[in-house]
């Protein structure tokens, strides 16, 4: 009988070109930041695409030309509604951009702007946006260098979608990338977490949690030079947009097969963040941001780095919030506030779609 019994087959060499759950059709999760997007990236997209710049899968792609170190970074943005408080597509396509070069180190220069425009949406609207797109670019400090512009029958968009491509220069000596995370790094954030999720679930579904919460978006790459000036052993850097903080964390940790400690109570969550969660059954560590970043430090730099953060504008609420270990690689633990340890999952999705 046992000659009947086929053998355990070889699942070394084994790949699989689609997304491992059964989803046949495109989900509003295969958006969302979390296990599904991550699942999309990994088993369509790279296989098709090819190469070692995929590999990193990194918030920009580090290339070499001409000896110099150039970040790349690309993103689409179909934020729904277009103004929230704090800020409006315009300013959160620059701001992405700028932020996913800056957590490779680089210091941003250039941008491309491609606007996708719904047939019958307002030109004030399509105007706003395009001052909103000047303004923070000005502030950020980059140029807006080119632009495409496209129109869509109307019923099959949403006003506007916009599209951001952005370069910048990697200083010599700067290696920052989630596979460099280490056990003994000092995980730091660099202010409270989940006002831009809460500022838009606010608008789009009309409710009032007290207080007006507003997006905290904004330019981070002064913050990361700040740091760097500190020093340049920069392990990883993150910036926790959708899925939130436990997403970066997640992505960190795999990327480097180590594990990460979380202290909750040392989360800065403000206090209508956290009514706003508490009411609508949420977990603020997978609230979407669009001015913080999250940070693995060497732990002999980093009382300095904190020191420096809290000296910048965009890093006053900084607060260290955890460490990287050697234990459970790959998984991030959370110390609870009753003194417990609960396992932080990777989401499916995001809580709230379209929220960048």
């Amino acid at each position: 009988m046992a000659d009947l019994v086929d053998p355990a087959p070889d699942l070394s060499g084994w790949s699989c070109p689609l997304p491992l759950r059964d989803h046949p059709m495109v989900v509003m999760g295969h958006g969302g930041g979390g296990a599904l997007s991550a699942e999309l990236v990994q088993h369509l997209f790279a296989p098709a695409y090819g190469g070692p710049e995929m590999a990193a899968l990194g918030d920009s792609a580090v290339l070499t030309m001409g000896g110099a170190r150039i970040a790349f970074s690309t993103d689409s943005y179909v934020v729904r509604p277009l103004f929230f408080p704090g800020g409006s597509i315009g300013d959160l396509a620059v701001n992405g951009t700028v932020n996913d070069l800056a957590m490779s180190g680089a210091v941003p220069a250039y941008l491309s702007c491609a606007f996708i425009l719904e047939e019958g949406t307002e030109l004030a609207s399509v105007g706003r946006v395009a001052q909103a797109v000047g303004a923070a670019a000005r502030a950020a400090g980059v140029a807006v260098a080119t632009g495409d512009t496209k129109v869509v029958d109307a019923g099959h968009g949403d006003g506007v979608y916009l599209n951001t491509a952005g370069i910048g220069l990697v200083p010599p000596g700067v290696d920052i990338r989630p596979q460099r995370a280490a056990p003994g790094d000092v995980v730091i954030v660099s202010g409270p977490i989940g006002l831009h999720g809460v500022a838009i679930m606010s608008v789009r579904e009309g409710l009032e949690f007290g207080a007006e919460v507003e997006s905290d978006t904004a330019p981070l790459a002064g913050l990361v030079q700040a740091m760097l000036a500190v020093t340049p052993q920069l392990h990883a850097l993150r910036d926790p947009t959708r899925g939130g903080l436990a997403t970066s964390l997640h992505e960190i940790a795999g990327a480097s097969g180590t594990g990460v400690v979380l202290d909750e109570r040392s989360v800065p969550v403000p206090e209508a963040v956290a009514a706003a969660c508490g009411f609508l059954g949420l977990d603020p560590l997978y609230v979407a941001n669009e001015g913080r970043l999250v940070a693995f430090v060497p732990r002999e730099h980093a009382e300095a780095v904190l020191d420096a953060m809290h000296a910048h504008p965009h890093g006053r609420g900084a607060a260290v919030v955890g460490e990287c270990v050697a234990d459970h690689p790959g998984l991030v633990v959370a110390r609870t506030g009753l003194g417990g340890t609960r396992i932080v999952d990777l989401p499916l999705g995001e809580q709230l779609p379209r929220i960048c």
